[in-house]
Formats: C-alpha cells, structure tokens, sequence
C-alpha cells in the first residue's frame, strides 16, 4: 500500500508541489492583501470599485514576487539559463490571470454584493487553475534539451 502512494507521488510530483507552493502563495498574496485592507480600509468586507482594485494589485504583486522563484525551483525545476526572459513571461503570464481577478472581483463584489472574502475565494480557485496552466504551457514548457537530461 505504502508503494502504491509513494508511486502515485512520484507520479504526480509535479501538481502536488503545485498545490503545496500555491497553497503558500496564497498564503502569501492574502496576507498581503487583507493587512493593506485592514491597515488602509478599517477592514471593509464591501470595498468600493477602487479599493478592490488596488487589494487585487497588492494580492498580485505579493502573489508573483513569491510565486516565480518557487515555481522555477521546486514544481517545475527550471533551468533555463534565461532567466530574466522566463520571468518576463511568467510575470505576463500572470498579468491574464491577474485581469481575471480584477474583473471577477468587480463583478462578485460590487455588482453581486458578495463580501470581500468569499469572492476572494472563489476567484482564487479559478485564478490557481488558470496560473498552472499558463505555467505549464508557456512559460515552464520542457523542450526537447530539457528531457535529455532527464534521462
């Protein structure tokens, strides 16, 4: 039983890392959003149109700042000598979702009336999806040089 899971692990190395390392950049990018909210915003579970953009910016930032150097070492295990180009497209990459995220939380918050902290959820369940896939196709894709080390 013990090597069935283990082998399943192995397996599915890749996505289980993905949610520990996004599990923690949620962590992060929350953290930072709420505490701007709390120390800029009295806390405000209905923040204006405004006010949640700038929240969404500060939960992106915190969120990539963290994301990029963990995705690259530990759930895709880059090595790409071009750094400063896989980044820049790890950033644009995120700038899709990041978009996603504005426009779900303007929509769930200041036209449905859903509070801050259960749209935030809900968005982030989508924006995790849409930030693997990205990742996966466009900016950590193995190459054919790649897999010949691997072998």
């Amino acid at each position: 039983m013990i090597e069935k899971i283990k082998a399943l692990c192995v397996k599915h190395r890749e996505i289980l890392v993905y949610l520990i390392v996004g599990g923690l950049t949620t962590l992060v990018s929350w953290t930072a959003k709420f505490l701007w909210n709390f120390l800029f915003y009295a806390g405000t579970a209905y923040p204006g149109s405004a006010q949640n953009f700038v929240l969404s910016v500060v939960d992106w930032v915190a969120g990539v700042a963290f994301a990029y150097p963990t995705n690259r070492r530990w759930v895709f295990r880059s090595k790409n000598p071009a750094i400063l180009k896989e980044a820049s497209g790890f950033v644009l990459s995120r700038v899709s979702t990041l978009l996603l995220n504005i426009l779900m939380m303007q929509l769930l918050v200041n036209v449905l009336h859903v509070n801050v902290y259960a749209a935030t959820v809900f968005t982030a369940i989508l924006v995790i999806v849409g930030n693997y896939v990205f990742s996966k196709l466009f900016v950590f894709r193995k190459t054919n040089d790649d897999n010949k080390g691997d072998a």
